[in-house]
């Protein structure tokens, strides 16, 4: 088959994949807003937080009612008469949601015109619950009082401290430390005895009830258990429960959970979502975001109607605002975690390989829209692609990347003056940046370059790396004259590893594919002749053949101090394998390669599924046609607004399947949503449960554009 039979084929199968897909329509992904006031200090105590039929938020603290206004917590000074006084409790009022205020000696509201107000005996009640019909319940440490057209009845408390009273189906219910109890007539009756409740809530005909290790059910017209104690939550501690559109939501020492319909729980942790994870307090607007109270501030998860291409536009702008090096994607650093005031751009170990998934994602987007402004961000990335080669004064040798002297980041052993001496690169470079160099070298010939001079362009950027490479025995040679690390394809070195040892086959499938490239980009027979030598003479084709499953843990495999047999399994591999398979597939010499490597892909994409990562998934569906579908969406949806790496903590959850250690680091049974572990590229583990750094760095988003423009590109997604 010819090369341009090939792409007149996979043309084809693209096409047949609008069969199955995805209209992107509106879905809801929580978003993180967090709230303070200068106002607020180390002996601030905020109490409770409400909403009010108009969606206001108003906080309750000892220094008096502040509320969410314009995306700031202000003191509440709209009603001067009430500007400067500090009320013991506040309550909406059930369905009406009027706000209503317990002062010392008074309760009010300044609904319903400012009517409802009663003058109290001073000090005598601190808690206030408001029914539908404008009643009352007053409770303080030691009396209780029903306030109905404006006549106070007293109350016998019920025994134990109150700690909430709350008003639901028109009945007014009491927590104390002995039980749960409501008012019938002028007494009151028990509901359900308990002496370790901390929070109640409803849901239809039940009491759910809070306990520190976990909540349970009662049927409030039988008293029976309507589901047991259920402690394999993601964190214990309840400080608050709540009902909210059905899903019971928990404000614990340790976040905020909420338990879906399915069974499953979403864990809102870390600094990603909340200011700090002690949470005291709950409440939601009529559109069902939800409002988290900690001990020094607010917290609102948004539920954001978006679609798929809103969230692209919202990354695809953040990149360029604050992300973009000398045409190199980049990570910034915080001065101050997470505070994008103090950020700064900063060079990484792998820059090209990380700015591959931006220019890569942007070739997709011109081959899907023809836009030019996606061609000139490729073309602009690829400049700084360019530049690594001549930056430096090895022949064909690609730096890691560059800087301006005096400023370079990380590693600063590994750099060294350009000839100039306005700028240094750094060396060191690796087998991961070259995966990135035939990735963008294949889709910028594939879907950007248009003109000869373009393609002339790519061809010449890759014919100096593999002449560099083939011209020093298959090693990247350093400013010291030596090999480095990582950039070995010798067959001394790549047959030095057992089977078992991945590197073995994932050395041969880099730069088999590197040569199939740039034999059609350039032409040049030695490439063609080169990749067979290797296949033939040096067993590269059966290196690449190697099963998966022969990925074993090997003994006394070490290369320069680091252990490649027993360090478990290597998912940075995995990423350099997959976006290989995009060149080795489509740029395969023969039909026979190309239906070996089809095997090839399809025996990793099995191992990869539980991890449902997208663009794994769509390198398959381009190249075998196989692919997680429904993995593919969710991961995109899932993928977190906030890219800051804020520590995350999710190895203590107890509503997690955990496994026993393996080989694979896969930890649990099930892959938690993106939103809840640690923000991470594509070469990291999936399962990984813990991580972040903080809040010093926050990645790019390229991690999401790639896989979008990729379903957009195979017609998964419309």
């Amino acid at each position: 088959m010819t090369r341009k039979s090939l792409l007149t084929t996979i043309a084809f199968v693209i096409a047949g994949h609008s069969a199955f897909a995805e209209k992107d329509l509106p879905f809801k992904q929580a978003v993180s807003h967090k709230y303070t006031s200068t106002d607020f200090n180390g002996n601030t105590v905020l109490k409770k937080v409400v909403t009010d039929y108009n969606d206001n938020v108003y906080v309750l603290t000892d220094k008096g009612v502040y509320i969410l206004n314009e995306n700031k917590l202000v003191k509440d000074l709209r009603y001067t008469p009430l500007a400067k006084k500090i009320p013991l409790d506040i309550a909406i009022q059930e369905e009406a949601g009027h706000l209503y205020y317990l002062y010392e000696d008074r309760v009010l509201t300044n609904g319903y015109a400012g009517v409802p107000f009663k003058k109290l005996p001073a000090g005598k009640y601190n808690r206030l619950a408001v029914k539908a019909d404008g009643s009352m319940l007053l409770a303080g440490n030691s009396a209780a009082t029903l306030l109905k057209d404006n006549l106070m009845t007293d109350i016998t408390l019920p025994p134990g401290k109150i700690k909430s009273l709350q008003v639901y189906n028109g009945n007014f219910y009491v927590l104390s430390e002995q039980g749960v109890y409501y008012l019938s007539g002028n007494r009151f009756e028990s509901v359900h005895k308990t002496t370790n409740a901390r929070s109640v809530t409803f849901r239809d005909q039940e009491l759910v009830v809070a306990t520190a290790t976990g909540y349970y059910g009662i049927n409030t017209t039988t008293g029976d258990t309507s589901f047991p104690l259920q402690t394999k939550t993601p964190a214990e501690g309840i400080n608050d429960l709540q009902n909210i559109n059905g899903s019971i939501w928990a404000a614990t020492d340790d976040g905020v959970y909420m338990r879906e319909t399915s069974g499953s729980y979403r864990y809102y942790a870390s600094k990603r979502w909340l200011n700090q994870n002690k949470s005291i307090d709950l409440t939601s607007d009529s559109k069902g975001n939800v409002f988290v109270l900690t001990p020094d501030g607010l917290n609102e998860i948004e539920f954001k109607e978006q679609t798929l291409a809103d969230k692209t536009s919202y990354f695809q702008d953040k990149i360029r605002q604050r992300h973009i090096r000398y045409g190199f994607i980049s990570e910034v650093t915080f001065q101050q975690p997470g505070d994008l005031t103090t950020a700064q751009l900063t060079d990484t170990d792998n820059d090209g390989l990380w700015s591959a998934f931006y220019l890569g994602s942007q070739a997709f987007r011109y081959a899907v829209t023809k836009d030019k402004v996606a061609k000139r961000y490729a073309m602009e990335a690829f400049e700084a692609f360019e530049r690594i080669i001549s930056v430096n004064p090895l022949k064909g040798f690609p730096a890691r990347t560059f800087e301006r002297t005096g400023y370079k980041h990380s590693d600063p052993d590994r750099w060294h003056n350009s000839a100039d001496g306005e700028w240094e690169w750094k060396g060191t470079t690796s087998s991961d940046e070259f995966v990135g160099y035939i990735f963008i070298a294949a889709v910028l010939n594939e879907m950007v370059a248009e003109t000869e001079g373009e393609k002339k362009r790519v061809a010449d950027f890759l014919d100096k790396i593999l002449t560099h490479i083939i011209d020093n025995n298959y090693y990247l040679i350093d400013f010291d004259g030596k090999p480095t690390l990582w950039g070995r394809w010798n067959p001394e070195y790549i047959n030095s590893f057992p089977h078992s040892v991945g590197d073995r086959k994932l050395g041969s499938t880099t730069i088999i594919a590197g040569l199939q490239l740039g034999y059609a980009l350039t032409g040049k027979e030695r490439y063609k002749t080169e990749a067979f030598r290797l296949m033939k003479d040096y067993g590269y084709l059966d290196n690449i053949l190697t099963p998966y499953t022969a990925i074993q843990p090997t003994e006394n495999i070490i290369h320069q101090g680091v252990n490649l047999g027993n360090g478990g399994w290597n998912h940075s591999d995995d990423e350099m394998a997959f976006l290989t398979y995009w060149v080795l597939y489509r740029y395969a010499f023969t039909d026979q390669l190309r239906q070996q490597f089809k095997d090839v892909i399809n025996d990793h994409w099995k191992i990869e599924a539980p991890e449902k990562n997208p663009v794994w998934n769509l390198v398959t569906l381009g190249t075998t046609g196989t692919f997680d579908k429904e993995g593919t969406i969710w991961q995109l949806k899932e993928f977190p607004m906030d890219l800051v790496r804020w520590k995350v903590v999710n190895s203590k959850r107890k509503d997690l399947t955990f496994l026993e250690p393996n080989f694979r680091k896969q930890s649990t049974k099930e892959l938690l949503p993106a939103g809840e572990y640690p923000v991470h590229r594509h070469n990291a583990n999936g399962f990984n449960l813990d991580g972040g750094d903080g809040g010093k760095t926050e990645l790019a988003g390229d991690e999401y554009l790639l896989p979008y423009w990729m379903a957009r590109y195979l017609k998964v997604i419309e």
